[in-house]
């Protein structure tokens, strides 16, 4: 059927179409019966009944429905409910209209046979009716989708033959949407799988519970299945983690149905189900914020971000406009990122007041006009120098931008009479062996120096690995993997802490609103992953077997990398926070007289790329590893 008949159809289903089609109904079938019970000999048919029957009908089927409302369905979203109404409210009409007849034609006996009958035909045909209709608009809806679809450029996606991963409400709220959305048009969904054993067995929508989640690999094998849907919203981490595995091992395609949230932030079809992101395989449950807190603190605050072109920055700038700000100041040197961002801000909150400045940390002059005209209630310090091995290769660059961009933006914020500042710092600053890592140690350092001699707050937040980042190693293995391989990996035993950038900016954020001054906040980022297992996961998840379709060839530690990364030195320790994912690091003392006196040593130092710079840093930073002294 055309989709110009599908509207045809569908413009003949108002409420007085289908009163009047529920009127022939009642006659025809009475007459049906009427007819029956004279043995279909035309000349014993009492036309007199039949002529009072049109006009009754008409007065209690019109009373009835219309009172009952049965002309209010949505027929298009129609349950079991609203049949259940049609089917009482067609026996009551009925049964009355049988009633009047009796008295207005002088018989005063009621046939309960006839009534039945004719109450089961009426009710099966104008449920036919009304199914008909449902159907007839779930195609115009499905029609309708399917032009968007070509339209937005998504096209229909081959699922193939599917596996849905729970038999629950979700699995079957899936089934109806595979089965009326033209998204799900090439998807053939051949079984249920779900731990409680008391479904195996049974027909889901006319879908089997044919194993548990433990029988996916050999389901997969034997159904050939392509695509698995994760259908189970309250399934926990670790278990979501397990099944994703057992779905790459036999080699499936993997989505989940998303949270009702994100469907209603992102009305593309293609939101029905989601791909199976990297982030999923993270071995840690995500970090919950206390949005009211946060809330409280940022509403009707001037606050500026620097760094905020960056991958954290521009994250953090997102979800404090999203806290109604008085106002957001966006500081960046790169004009290219900090534009798309504020571009981006204006078309999701035309209302906030915004103002994108230009300019670098290491700019004093800058930094201080800015602070003094604006006067910013809170400060997020995210640029940085961060690219580990662009660091050791240009050392005084990283101390330039990093140390004293930040002694800047810290000295500026004082000056002006900041209530929080607020450090982006990295779990490299922990026992440093490269230069980089070794100046974000110098930051926290001068931010708990500072926060003793000044009426501001200044804290410092640390974090591994950000998924996604600029510079991260995610990006880097999806170009390689688009690229056909290798994907390169430095040690086979390298291992690292990971979190997505929503759930790092929250933890900063976190920070400013519960922040007294002087902490360093830490995360607890769960168990560390390998690096050669995240390559792997990640070439599983494009749909390529690892060192089949897709090569591992390991290159060697970089200049300055570990194989290990920390979040705490040994004499900080620990302090629970309301959080219980977020812990307080004890500050640590050290001369801060002979720091700020090296520190100025280390500014004339950085001028010359000829002057051995990592022997300041060692005395600056103790924990640091020179690889100059190291070598030798």
């Amino acid at each position: 059927m055309s989709c110009g008949k599908i509207r045809t159809v569908t413009r003949f289903t108002s409420p007085a179409v289908l009163f009047i089609i529920d009127l022939i109904v009642a006659d025809l079938s009475y007459f049906f019966i009427k007819l029956t019970e004279c043995g279909f000999v035309f000349s014993e048919l009492d036309m007199g009944k039949m002529l009072v029957m049109i006009p009754v009908s008409a007065v209690c089927f019109s009373v009835l429905f219309f009172a009952g409302r049965v002309y209010k369905v949505a027929w298009r979203f129609s349950s079991m409910a609203d049949f259940f109404r049609l089917a009482f409210f067609t026996d009551v009409a009925l049964f009355i209209s049988h009633i009047a007849v009796g008295l207005l034609t002088a018989e005063r006996t009621l046939y309960i046979t006839g009534f039945l009958l004719h109450a089961c035909v009426c009710m099966l045909c104008s449920g036919i009716v009304r199914i008909f209709v449902r159907h007839t608009a779930m195609k115009e809806r499905s029609a309708r989708r399917r032009r968007r679809l070509l339209e937005e450029g998504e096209g229909i996606r081959d699922f193939g033959k599917t596996l849905i991963v729970g038999a629950g409400g979700a699995g079957l709220r899936l089934m109806g949407e595979i089965r009326t959305e033209a998204f799900f048009e090439k998807c053939d969904p051949v079984c249920f799988v779900d731990d409680n054993e008391a479904k195996l067995g049974f027909f889901i929508s006319g879908i089997p519970v044919a194993g548990t989640c433990s029988d996916i690999p050999s389901l997969c094998k034997k159904y050939n299945i392509k695509t698995v849907f994760l259908a189970i919203p309250s399934m926990d981490t670790s278990r979501r983690r397990e099944i994703i595995s057992l779905c790459l091992e036999a080699g499936a395609d993997v989505h989940s149905v998303p949270s009702f949230a994100e469907i209603m932030n992102n009305k593309k079809s293609s939101m029905l189900v989601k791909k199976v992101r990297i982030e999923d395989l993270l071995g840690r449950e995500p970090v919950n914020m206390n949005i009211e807190s946060v809330m409280g603190y940022v509403e009707n605050k001037t606050v500026l971000v620097t760094g905020a072109g960056g991958s954290i920055g521009s994250e953090l700038c997102r979800q404090l406009a999203s806290h109604s700000p008085k106002k957001l100041v966006l500081f960046d040197i790169y004009e290219n990122n900090v534009y798309d961002i504020q571009n981006e801000l204006k078309r999701r909150y035309p209302s906030l007041n915004t103002e994108t400045l230009i300019g670098s940390v290491r700019d004093y002059a800058r930094l201080e006009q800015i602070f003094k005209s604006r006067r910013p209630d809170i400060v997020y310090h995210a640029a940085a120098h961060k690219h580990v091995p662009l660091m050791e290769d240009s050392p005084n660059e990283a101390i330039k931008n990093n140390v004293f961009g930040t002694l800047n933006t810290v000295r500026a914020a004082h000056e002006s009479g900041v209530q929080r500042f607020v450090m982006i710092s990295t779990d490299k600053a922990v026992n440093p062996t490269n230069v980089m890592g070794a100046t974000k140690r110098m930051c926290e350092m001068i931010v708990q120096a500072w926060n003793k001699r000044s009426e501001t707050d200044f804290v410092a937040v640390r974090f591994g690995n950000v998924l996604g980042s600029n510079g991260s190693v995610i990006p880097l293995f999806e170009r390689q993997i688009a690229e056909g391989g290798p994907v390169t990996v430095t040690h086979p035993d390298i291992i690292r802490y990971f979190m997505t950038i929503p759930e790092a900016v929250s933890l900063v954020l976190q920070a400013g609103a519960s922040a007294t001054g002087g902490e360093i906040f830490v995360l607890d980022m769960g168990e560390p992953v390998k690096i050669v297992d995240l390559a792997k996961n990640m070439i599983k998840l494009s749909g390529f077997e690892p060192d089949v379709d897709i090569k591992i060839e390991y290159t060697g530690l970089r200049p300055g990398e570990k194989l290990f990364e920390e979040l705490l030195m040994d004499e900080e320790g620990l302090r629970s926070t309301d959080n219980k994912l977020i812990y307080v690091g004890q500050p640590i003392e050290f001369d801060e007289e002979h720091f700020f006196s090296r520190l100025e040593e280390l500014r004339v130092a950085v001028e010359d790329d000829n002057l051995p710079v990592r022997e300041i840093i060692s005395e600056l930073v103790p924990t640091y590893i020179n690889p100059d002294k190291k070598d030798k």
